[in-house]
């Protein structure tokens, strides 16, 4: 899985800089409409889950690949459901957007979990995770009802989310190279 993870450290990457992105525009243009938050989010949600499940579907036999899967499948059916639906309230689409970054974000720290015994820096990963579950509570909890702070509030999380993923990628890849030049002096195991 850490050879998969290494050979396309580039997608975290991606996913994190879309996420960025997501995040800026939100903040940029706060008074967007809900209508326009609904279809930007449910893009984004439908690259990050395409993202996703291809590299679950590409992903070496055997390895654990399912959670990222399952992740990416719901990205892509909320980024569906948010497209295909424009007209949702507010309240309805921060309920769904809360459901699935606490979804999200305990499957990535599962998958730190799992990753544990072949990444160094697994940290990073479940980061990431940690910051998807706790910005979902925070909409659960206290549910927003300005569509104002409900913009701010996503394009924060999506900030953070994206930094941390983006950070988390460029670990790997530093990570990876370093493994790559130990096993080129023969002193590294070999996946």
């Amino acid at each position: 899985m850490f050879d998969l993870m290494a050979r396309h450290w580039w997608v975290l990457a991606v996913r994190g800089a879309f996420a960025i992105l997501f995040g800026v525009v939100a903040l940029v243009w706060p008074a967007i409409t809900v209508l326009a938050l609904v279809v930007l989010f449910g893009a984004f949600a439908l690259v990050d889950g395409a993202i996703a499940v291809l590299v679950a579907i590409r992903g070496v036999t055997g390895a654990p690949r399912g959670l990222l899967a399952l992740s990416g499948a719901a990205g892509i059916a909320l980024g569906v459901a948010a497209i295909g639906w424009p007209g949702i309230t507010a309240f309805v689409l921060l309920m769904l957007i809360a459901a699935w970054a606490v979804a999200t974000g305990v499957l990535e720290i599962v998958a730190a979990f799992v990753l544990r015994g072949e990444l160094r820096g697994e940290w990073a990963y479940a980061l990431t995770g940690a910051i998807s579950v706790l910005f979902g509570i925070l909409l659960f909890v206290w549910p927003v009802s300005g569509a104002l702070a409900v913009v701010w509030m996503i394009g924060l999380f999506a900030i953070l989310f994206g930094g941390a993923m983006v950070g988390a990628a460029f670990r790997l890849r530093r990570l990876a190279r370093s493994l790559e030049g130990l096993r080129g002096t023969g002193t590294a195991p070999q996946h």
